[in-house]
């Protein structure tokens, strides 16, 4: 790992579900231990089940762990109640998933401000609202702030989705399988802003993809396989 601030740290983390009544519990997670630096930018790999969807679950609070310990910028997330991972997740983590989830009645900049109504701060609110339009623009859809996403190709709505994910300056930046929808150039694309943004925004980033050459791009590259995290030199 890099000399930085851990922003995360996973301690012996393990998580299973239960498929059925008459089978065992089905082991995704076993003992996951994992550091991440500030703005570090990190890279998993896996094949379809290996649980990489699960652990990002889990980094964003959407989920909890069986057993071991997540570390979010010092704070022990297994002792914050629903309320307070609600605040957490909204504030200090984005999400970019493989579909857009875009809200098909709102503009690109609506969909942007979402995250934004729940924290009812007028100053903060205006504020959100320039940074938006000045995200839109660096992504290169200052042409299309005001379109519906029906209006938009799939790369653009991808774009609109991971300004979202930024607009409340999260700590940490989650994607998963953020191309996995995409043409080869738009997927390109969105490779190329991910790093950027990474550098630019000094955000944590996290991975998770099927797709090596995106995953290489990452200053680290993990294997999850068999419910474990191997580092790839």
């Amino acid at each position: 790992m890099q000399n930085s601030k851990p922003i995360l740290v996973l301690e012996n983390v393990f998580k299973s579900y239960i498929v059925s009544s008459n089978a065992p519990p089905l082991e995704v997670l076993r003992g996951i231990n994992l550091t991440i630096g500030n703005c570090e930018s990190v890279g998993i790999i896996g094949p379809s089940g290996s649980g990489k969807s699960t652990l990002l679950n889990l980094i964003g609070t959407l989920d909890k762990p069986d057993s071991g310990r997540i570390l979010l910028d010092g704070e022990d997330l297994n002792n914050l109640d629903e309320t307070e991972l609600a605040k957490t997740r909204n504030r200090k983590i984005g999400f970019v998933f493989q579909f857009h989830h875009l809200l098909p009645q709102c503009t690109a900049l609506e969909n942007v401000l979402l995250p934004t109504i729940a924290l009812k701060n007028k100053e903060y609110t205006q504020k959100s609202n320039e940074r938006a339009i000045k995200l839109l623009q660096r992504v290169g859809l200052e042409k299309r702030i005001h379109h519906k996403p029906f209006e938009l190709s799939g790369g653009e709505r991808q774009r609109v989705a991971v300004v979202r994910a930024l607009i409340n300056n999260p700590q940490i930046l989650l994607a998963d399988e953020p191309t996995g929808a995409l043409d080869q150039t738009s997927a390109l694309a969105l490779a190329d802003l991910l790093v950027q943004i990474n550098q630019e925004e000094r955000v944590t980033l996290i991975i998770a993809t099927h797709w090596l050459e995106l995953a290489k791009r990452m200053k680290r590259l993990f294997v999850l396989r068999d419910g474990n995290l191997t580092e790839q030199n």
